[in-house]
């Protein structure tokens, strides 16, 4: 029923979006309006409230407590574990918008007092795109996956968003409500996701364009399209220990040698004065920019930028945090958040810190004007940094192959969730399933670049988070009171073991 139900509204939408593009894009700004003017208040101090209650279990008296049996072990190593939440949870994004966004933050500061293309801007727009791929993400992501690792892999539930709703709605999760929550689930994975793979396929059209001169047409965005689904259907076909697991290793492989490359090549210290001074920045504003709105000013920036991210992640939540704990089994609770919520985001901010500083210090000492190319098209602007770079045609081509990398991996991690999602959470879903959620994916995406329904979408994705978010806000407290019972059972035990130890002593005594 969730795989029919999810292939039906999927199917519609994309038949929307490609029959009639203008009505779906006045009605989705209509609804984005709504929800932003009603509830922007709501998606920050959730998103918020997630990261406080991620930090409090991992430095928590549930920290002890593991995925799984006692006697468990991780299934993979640390350093591919890493890889494939890393490649699953923000790839693409990290390398299409390294340079775009602390440039486009610079063009248009997020306080309408700081004049823009200013030391202060600069300042500002490194901060904000910390802030934006840092903790909070991470949080949203780390949430969900504990909540799903943990029922699955400690209460033996099935791998669905609604088994994690046990402890509250009892076996009504096995009818139409946890139905529901499970349809949810698929399509808000469905629209993060053929966001995400529009944004690759622009990034790719624009770096044949400035590398082969290849320019942008309806024919090279099928290409694409169809070459990176067959790769990506391949790859999730080979299974977990084999495709997933080797691309991903290989991106952030190619990954390192590009932001080594930046580091070594543009200006060193620079990037790493902007690392520091936008950490310190960063960590000393955090609560005051996790709530910031705009009501004395009714600006747009909040909602076209930090509501966007916050929805996205929210989205992407369902894929992330399954595929995250489809492959986390055997580590503790305490050992989970830190892995999932600190080493990602460090791995993000020296990340912005290398490219936003790299093209920021361009702007602002090295005379070229990038501010052209993100005014332009934001998909240019990494090539046009590289432009400006010793050895920047190699450095171009690399961060193409990385972007075509990194859409195999999230799209191919996507239908293996999506398949385990309407598969009732079998742990290894069939070919047939993750084939036809393949071919989905991509026939969406294709759809919405075609039709330029991609900005609806974006607006529909804010939309849609906010159903999810109430979903999200029931795992933490269904969470909380089974870890907190699991918690209280150990106690138990170890009051009961001491008994039995302090009654052997004085058995023996006697």
């Amino acid at each position: 029923m969730v795989l029919r139900l999810s292939l039906l509204f999927a199917v519609l939408f994309a038949f929307w979006g490609a029959a009639a593009p203008e009505h779906m894009t006045a009605t989705a700004s209509e609804w984005l309006s709504f929800t932003i003017s009603r509830f922007g208040w709501f998606y920050l101090l959730s998103v918020f409230g997630f990261l406080l209650f991620a930090l409090y279990l991992a430095f928590g008296r549930f920290g002890h407590i593991r995925l799984g049996k006692e006697d468990d072990e991780p299934e993979f190593s640390r350093l591919s574990w890493f890889s494939m939440l890393f490649s699953a949870g923000m790839g693409i994004g990290l390398v299409f918008w390294g340079v775009a966004e602390p440039l486009s933050h610079f063009v248009t500061p997020a306080s309408a007092s700081t004049a823009p293309e200013s030391a202060e801007a600069a300042r500002l727009a490194m901060r904000h795109a910390f802030f934006h791929w840092g903790l909070h993400p991470w949080a949203v992501y780390s949430l969900t996956a504990l909540a799903l690792a943990y029922f699955k892999f400690n209460r033996g539930q099935k791998g669905l968003i609604s088994a994690a709703f046990r402890p509250l709605l009892g076996d009504r999760v096995d009818g139409p409500l946890g139905i529901a929550i499970d349809v949810m689930a698929v399509l808000a994975t469905v629209f993060g996701v053929a966001t995400t793979l529009g944004f690759g396929t622009l990034q790719i059209e624009s770096g044949l364009e400035m590398l082969f001169g290849v320019a942008p047409s309806p024919t090279l965005t099928v290409a694409i399209v169809v070459i990176a689904t067959a790769l990506f259907l391949l790859s999730s076909l080979t299974g977990l220990s084999r495709g997933i697991k080797w691309l991903s290793n290989l991106n952030i492989l190619l990954a390192a040698l590009l932001f080594l490359a930046v580091v070594v090549l543009g200006p060193t210290g620079f990037i790493f004065d902007t690392f520091t001074t936008t950490l310190g920045d960063y960590l000393g504003n955090l609560t005051s920019t996790s709530l910031r709105m705009s009501p004395f000013t009714q600006g747009t920036w909040m909602a076209n930028w930090t509501l966007f991210y916050w929805a996205w992640w929210v989205t992407w939540a369902p894929f992330v945090g399954m595929f995250i704990a489809r492959v986390s089994r055997g580590r503790t609770v305490r050992e989970f958040i830190v892995g999932v919520l600190l080493v990602p985001s460090l791995a993000s901010f020296v990340w912005f810190s290398a490219f936003g500083g790299t093209a920021l210090d361009l702007q602002l000492f090295g005379g070229a004007d990038l501010l052209s190319a993100v005014k332009t098209d934001v998909s240019t602007a990494l090539y046009v940094m590289f432009e400006q770079l010793p050895g920047g045609r190699v450095l171009s081509l690399l961060a193409m192959t990385l972007v075509i990398i990194f859409f195999v991996t999230s799209a191919d991690s996507a239908t293996f969730v999506l398949g385990m999602f309407t598969s009732g959470g079998d742990l290894n879903p069939s070919h047939r399933v993750k084939l036809i959620w393949g071919v989905l994916l991509a026939a969406i995406a294709l759809v919405l670049l075609q039709s330029g329904g991609l900005k609806a979408l974006q607006a529909v994705l804010i939309v849609s988070a906010l159903p999810f978010m109430l979903i999200m806000i029931g795992m933490a407290v269904s969470l909380y009171r089974a870890l907190d019972e699991e918690e209280h059972d150990s106690r138990l035990r170890e009051i009961r073991r001491l008994r039995q130890l302090e009654a052997l002593e004085k058995r023996q005594q006697d």
